[in-house]
C-alpha cells in the first residue's frame, strides 16, 4: 500500500553505528514509496557502510562515509545535506537498530505533506500502558530532559525530545545552520531549538516504546548534566532572539521586571533573616514585608511571561507546498 506517497519526494536517512546485526532487516522493511535511502556510516568500527554495500541490493540505496566519528546529530545531517543535493522534499530519520517501526513512516510524512507542519517527531508517552515496558531511569530521564526542552526550544506542546525518529521539509532544512547545530546526542534537542529559531511548525507523533536486543549507546545518567548546561545557554538565547532582538512586547518587559525583583526579594529576605537571626532578634514585619513584596510581584510577572511565552507556540507552517 503506497498511502498516496509514491512520487512524493520522500527520503529516509539511516545512521550507522554498531548496528549491523539490524540494519539489513530495516532496509529492507522501507516502504516501496521511499524513494532514496541513504545510510551514513558515521566512521562505524564494524564498517557498516562496507558490510551495506556487499550484502544489500537496493537501487534507493546510497552508503554516505562520515572522515570522522560525528555522533547522531553528524550522520544525520549528512543525509540531510544529500536529501537537498538530490531535491527531495521529506526528509524521515530512523535508527539503524530496529527500534522505530517503518509502518509508522506515512503518520510522519502526511501532515507534512498535507501543510499541517513543517517538522513531526515521534512521542512514546501517549499510551499509558505501552510505556511501561520504558525502563524506569529512562521514563525518569526523559520526563526531566522533556521539561527542560520545552523552556529551552519554546514548543510548550511537544515531549520526548531525545527521540529520533522524526520527519522534515527540505524548505526548513535549508534555513537551519548546519555548522551551530549539536552532533551528538544533544542533537535532536538542539534541533528543535533551532527549529524554533526560524519559527518552524513542529507536532509530536504518538507511537509506542519498543525496546528488543539491541544496545542503546544513549545513557540517561551520563547525559543529564550535559543536556541541562546546554538547555539553559539554549533558553537565554531563545529568549534573547524573540522577545528582545526580533520583537518587543508586553512579555518582555514582564521579564525585565520580574527577574531583578525576585533577585532583590530573595537576596535582601535572606541577608535580613541571616542578620536578625545572628542577633537574636526577630525580623521586622516592615522588613519582611519589604523582602515578600517584591518576590510576589516577581513571580507574578513570570508567570505571566510563561503564559505569553506558551501561547506563542508557532502554529503556522513555513515551508512551500508543492502541488
Amino acid at each position: 500500500m503506497n498511502n498516496g506517497l509514491i512520487g512524493a519526494g520522500v527520503a529516509v536517512v539511516i545512521p550507522c553505528y554498531k548496528v549491523t546485526q539490524h540494519i539489513g532487516g530495516v532496509i529492507a522493511a522501507m516502504p516501496e514509496w521511499v524513494e532514496r535511502i541513504y545510510a551514513v556510516d558515521d566512521c562505524c568500527p564494524e564498517s557498516s557502510g562496507k558490510f551495506i554495500e556487499s550484502k544489500i541490493q537496493d537501487p534507493r540505496l546510497r552508503v554516505i562515509y562520515n572522515e570522522k566519528n560525528k555522533g547522531v546529530g553528524g550522520a544525520v545531517m549528512a543525509g540531510y545535506r544529500a536529501a537537498i543535493e538530490d531535491g527531495m522534499h521529506v526528509v524521515v530519520k530512523v535508527d539503524g537498530d530496529g527500534q522505530m517501526d517503518p509502518a509508522l513512516m506515512p503518520d510522519f510524512v502526511h501532515p507534512i505533506l498535507a501543510g499541517e507542519a513543517d517538522y513531526t517527531k515521534g512521542n512514546r508517552f501517549y499510551n499509558l500502558e505501552e510505556i511501561s515496558q520504558m525502563p524506569k531511569i529512562r521514563l525518569f530521564g526523559n520526563a526531566i530532559l522533556s521539561l527542560m526542552n520545552k523552556i529551552s526550544s519554546g514548543y510548550w506542546d511537544v515531549f520526548d525530545p531525545t527521540n529520533g525518529y522524526t520527519a522534515v521539509h527540505v524548505d526548513v532544512l535549508k534555513k537551519l545552520p548546519f555548522a551551530k547545530i549539536s552532533e551528538r546526542y544533544f542533537f535532536e534537542s538542539d534541533m528543535l531549538f533551532r527549529l524554533n529559531t526560524v519559527r518552524a511548525k513542529v507536532i509530536d507523533i504518538a507511537m509506542d516504546a519498543s525496546y528488543g536486543d539491541e544496545e542503546s549507546n544513549l545513557k540517561i545518567s551520563k547525559i543529564v548534566g550535559e543536556f541541562t548546561k546546554k538547555n539553559i545557554k539554549n533558553t537565554c538565547k531563545r529568549i534573547f532572539y524573540n522577545y528582545y532582538l526580533r520583537d518587543m512586547s508586553v512579555a518582555s518587559l514582564e521579564l525585565l521586571l520580574a527577574v531583578p525583583l525576585l533577585v532583590f526579594g530573595l537576596i535582601y529576605g535572606v541577608w535580613n533573616w541571616v542578620d536578625f537571626s545572628s542577633k537574636g532578634v526577630t525580623t521586622p514585619t516592615g522588613t519582611v514585608m519589604l523582602a515578600v513584596l517584591p518576590i510576589v510581584i516577581g513571580v507574578q510577572l513570570l508567570l505571566s511571561f510563561l503564559s505569553y511565552d506558551i501561547e506563542n507556540v508557532p502554529r503556522r507552517v513555513i515551508h512551500k507546498r508543492r502541488v
